[in-house]
């Protein structure tokens, strides 16, 4: 008699079903898992004995086979320990061997029997609701299977009270969803005091989705202004939370099994490696970009970055994917983040205070601007000066507008975005994700716009790419304003923000 139980393995935010097969035979005593394991997987036997003796259990003294079929498809992880176990239990006769039929099981075993979070539940019931089966796992992953939808959920604390419920002998209630919403983080904008362009843009990147470059001196405001912007940003729609939080599912962020309504916020260290950036590692697992899906890559020290690092975001920006290739993996992860950046003009960071400059200004500017590629550059929507701000104003009081009026101004502005995308049949979420012909369609332009497109192309150089992005903040901040159409003030606004850094140093020196 072969024993199956179904669970899953993990491609991506993906889920390929994989079948658990147990045979006891005859010959010397043996426990061996087959069917590409990992270190993990060829450990389970181990914690597998040990549970199973805790209950009471004693495997026989036969050869003992576990298959993992399919067998060409690498098997990874810990979540493999309750699917072999309860193979094992099926196979030695102590519970019937359709009670599990309908079911996807996964979970980590500890020695005595307990049942151990795991990685990835979300999407492996999202994977069993498609199937039309319900799903086994861990007590504290239960509130994160529940946002599948309506399916069957046992979610025990160990084996034992799994076996018990099964048997009839004690009821598993069904887990509730868990909605876990975090107050926006981060300072007021009204404590911002000054940089009136700076706050500007920053209201225009989150209407639209664009990215941001805030090039200022120490101490300008450029990493206060970055933490504002989550309490600006419009709230999350169940699609894109539910992307996120595949996402955070299968790289074990979700505390415990709570859905995260929060747009998510990332601002990793400038020492950050490109594995850890982009993803990667021996299993692929999502990286930086990917954790900050449908929210927000602060990267402050910009130039600071490793260059390879810089480099592998320019694909991500434009496509919204991220692809990782190893040797025993190759997956696609969702990478549609905004991404935020912040950098000092220069090595020291006061070229324009003549008495604090190094001696090397201002040629040192160009070479330390040079560290960030023009290709990267031209991904980068605003570009948007932060000069210093006299200290004596954080003595007077502040006169600005707060965080909530802003949000709501860029809530009104995602609205009109959204309907003119229903009307006009585009898939996109913001501006910054529009292009083509429906961008043409979406900014028509009278002959005063024109001439002012056609005669600052010519001046400043601008890329196709940089054209698109200039008529896609055109189009946002005739949305903040509410306007239907986009005019030649709103054009000449969008230009002011395509300034190209390295070109103001190489003047000035």
């Amino acid at each position: 008699m072969v024993a199956r139980i179904h669970t899953v393995a993990f491609q991506g935010i993906e889920t390929l079903p994989v079948e658990v097969q147990v045979h006891l035979g005859a010959g010397l005593p043996a426990f061996t898992v087959v069917g590409l394991p990992d270190k993990a997987v060829a450990e389970s036997r181990e914690r597998v004995r040990a549970a199973l003796n805790s209950m009471g259990v004693q495997l026989p003294a036969k050869r003992i086979l576990v298959n993992l079929a399919p067998a060409d498809v690498q098997k990874e992880g810990s979540h493999f320990d309750v699917p072999i176990a309860l193979a094992m239990l099926v196979a030695l006769g102590m519970i019937p061997a359709d009670a599990l039929e309908g079911f996807v099981a996964l979970g980590e075993l500890a020695l005595d029997g307990q049942l151990q979070p795991v990685a990835g539940v979300l999407p492996a019931a999202l994977g069993a609701s498609a199937q039309n089966k319900g799903i086994i796992c861990p007590a504290d992953n239960g509130a994160e299977a529940a946002f599948a939808g309506d399916i069957d959920i046992l979610a025990p604390h160990s084996l034992l009270a799994l076996i018990n419920h099964i048997k009839g002998q004690q009821v598993l209630a069904r887990p509730e969803a868990s909605l876990h919403m975090v107050d926006a983080r981060g300072p007021d904008l009204a404590e911002v005091r000054g940089q009136a362009v700076a706050k500007r843009a920053l209201e225009i990147a989150a209407a639209g989705g664009h990215n941001l470059l805030m090039i200022g001196p120490p101490g300008s405001g450029k990493s206060m202004l970055a933490a504002c912007l989550p309490r600006i940003l419009p709230p999350m729609t169940p699609e894109e939370m539910l992307e996120t939080n595949l996402i955070a599912s299968v790289a074990g962020k979700l505390l415990k099994g709570n859905f995260s309504g929060t747009r998510p916020f990332r601002d990793p260290h400038h020492s950050s490696s490109m594995a850890s950036m982009v993803g990667g590692g021996r299993k692929a697992v999502p990286g930086e970009i990917s954790l900050a899906h449908h929210g927000v890559l602060f990267m402050d020290e910009l130039p600071e970055y490793p260059r390879g690092v810089l480099e592998s975001l320019r694909q991500p920006l434009e496509t919204g994917t991220i692809s990782i290739a190893r040797v025993e993996a190759h997956v696609t992860y969702p990478a549609r983040f905004q991404m935020i950046a912040a950098m000092n003009p220069c090595k020291c960071g006061y070229l324009d205070d003549a008495g604090r400059a190094c001696n090397k200004a201002p040629r040192c500017a160009g070479d330390y601007q040079g560290r960030i590629s023009g290709p990267l550059l031209d991904r980068i929507d605003l570009h948007v000066d932060v000069p210093a701000v006299d200290t004596l104003s954080m003595l007077t009081p502040a006169d600005a507008e707060p965080s909530a009026v802003v949000a709501a101004r860029v809530l009104r502005a995602r609205g009109r975005q959204h309907q003119r995308f229903a009307r006009m049949g585009i898939a996109a979420r913001t501006n910054a994700e529009v292009s083509g012909d429906k961008l043409q369609e979406m900014v028509q332009l009278n002959a005063e716009g024109r001439t002012l497109l056609e005669h600052a192309t010519k001046t400043l150089q601008l890329s196709m790419r940089g054209l698109t992005r200039v008529l896609r903040i055109a189009r946002t901040i005739a949305d903040l304003e509410g306007q239907a159409d986009v005019s030649r003030t709103h054009l000449a606004e969008a230009l002011s923000y395509r300034q190209q850094p390295q070109g103001r140093f190489l003047d000035a020196a």
